[in-house]
């Protein structure tokens, strides 16, 4: 997930620009570059230092949780949600404008309503997924040790 999603961004960076959209389904759907400070739509700009604390401490606690899921449903959930985490967190750490309030990379234009990344798809698909599976069986819980 890290890789796939930094390699994205790398891409991104490299071949698309802040000012110009370039369509894949009409006004749906385009690419474009942004650099996102805050949350999603991108709420919290001033606050990114809370976005950097927040993303490094998902990261750590899906690495915690791996160590303790025994459900194949559950592993996956929380190793992409993780991955998504890290990734974002890396941006955070590592990207301008200075460590630990680096600017996401996004460039996934969906209409007129936001700019997201590979990783924001992860984390809303992960949280649905998680949902769904918990709605599915509530004795499912990742740490469950009984197979159904």
């Amino acid at each position: 997930m890290v890789a796939i999603d930094q390699a994205s961004k790398w891409w991104a960076e490299a071949n698309l620009s802040r000012t110009e959209r370039i369509p894949l389904l009409g006004d749906l759907l385009g690419l474009q570059l942004a650099y996102n400070p805050g949350a999603a739509f991108s709420l919290g700009e001033n606050a990114t230092w809370i976005f950097t604390v927040l993303s490094v401490v998902a990261a750590v606690v899906a690495l915690v949780f791996a160590f303790r899921i025994r459900r194949t449903s559950w592993a996956i959930v929380v190793g992409l949600l993780g991955g998504a985490a890290t990734s974002h967190a890396i941006d955070r750490l590592f990207r301008a404008p200075s460590f630990g309030n680096g600017h996401v990379v996004d460039f996934l234009a969906y209409g007129n309503w936001f700019i997201g990344n590979i990783a924001d798809i992860v984390i809303f698909s992960g949280a649905i997924t998680a949902v769904l599976i918990g709605l599915r069986s509530p004795s499912a819980a990742p740490h469950s040790t009984t197979r159904k």
